[in-house]
């Protein structure tokens, strides 16, 4: 005959109890996912333009002042969305100034950006919308399939009167061959799927451009291995964001021969799906 378990203790449920506990404990509130962070304070455009002048300078940071004034304001329409939706972790303007605008305009400094170009995977426009306050008369295009931030794109665009930009609200893969001569991204995407998907698009001697941290040397070794008959590895630059101790990493691999076409799908050829 069975006993009853007289204190109604189950191993099973006191075994998970304590795992919960464990995680609960090791998680932080940021490391949730869908945590909506707010910013705290949000300059206006005229204010922010002076408080990038004092975080440019110091950081020997250089831009002229019609570009620092369009950063401000871009950083004005980002975080009065940022209210709303969540486009960013970095919610301080000093964060903002470093590791967004000198973060993705520095790569200017290093290498000769071709046009036309476009940013793959752009999210609220890094580093397209910076690049283009830099280039205002060149061709660039925003590749992003998310469509709360090609709505956000909009936004900035109209608000701030950016002309030649194209936004692509769909997400860029190899069926994609509107013609260009530069592919830049800061995404996370392996260096090998994004130059596949890329191939049919960049021209020959077209230039892609990849923004990563450190840790990227076996993607780099991965890509020369898996692409060497259509790309080339042209630059292996490392760098740090002045004054900081943010280490970074500027690769660019150049076109060298085309590869066949796939075969074509509805809608996904042109910029049938650009606005």
């Amino acid at each position: 005959m069975a006993h009853k378990n007289k204190e109604n203790y189950s191993p099973y449920k006191a075994r998970r109890e304590q795992a919960n506990q464990q995680t609960s404990a090791s998680q932080k509130p940021a490391d949730l996912k869908g945590v909506h962070k707010k910013p705290e304070k949000i300059y206006t455009a005229n204010e922010a333009n002076d408080r990038l002048a004092d975080i440019f300078r110091n950081h020997e940071f250089n831009c002229t002042h019609e570009e620092r004034m369009k950063l401000a304001h871009f950083y004005e329409l980002l975080m009065k969305n940022q209210e709303h939706r969540n486009f960013t972790r970095l919610l301080k303007l000093r964060d903002v100034a470093i590791k967004h605008f000198i973060d993705c305009l520095i790569l200017t400094d290093l290498v000769e950006i071709k046009f036309p170009l476009i940013d793959v995977g752009t999210g609220p426009g890094f580093p397209g919308i910076p690049l283009k306050i830099r280039y205002p008369k060149e061709k660039i295009l925003l590749g992003e399939g998310v469509q709360k931030r090609v709505e956000f794109l909009k936004h900035v665009r109209e608000e701030m009167k950016l002309e030649n930009l194209d936004i692509i609200g769909r997400n860029i893969n190899e069926h994609f061959v509107y013609p260009v001569n530069g592919v830049i991204t800061r995404a996370v995407e392996d260096i090998s799927n994004t130059l596949r998907n890329t191939m049919s698009c960049v021209q020959v001697g077209g230039e892609v451009y990849f923004m990563k941290g450190p840790g990227v040397d076996p993607e780099i070794e991965s890509a020369v291995q898996n692409f060497s008959e259509f790309y080339k590895l042209k630059h292996n630059i490392s760098y740090d964001l002045p004054k900081t101790e943010n280490h970074r990493r500027l690769v660019v691999f150049e076109k060298i021969k085309n590869a066949p076409l796939p075969e074509e799908e509805d809608n996904d050829i042109l910029l049938n799906d650009s606005i």
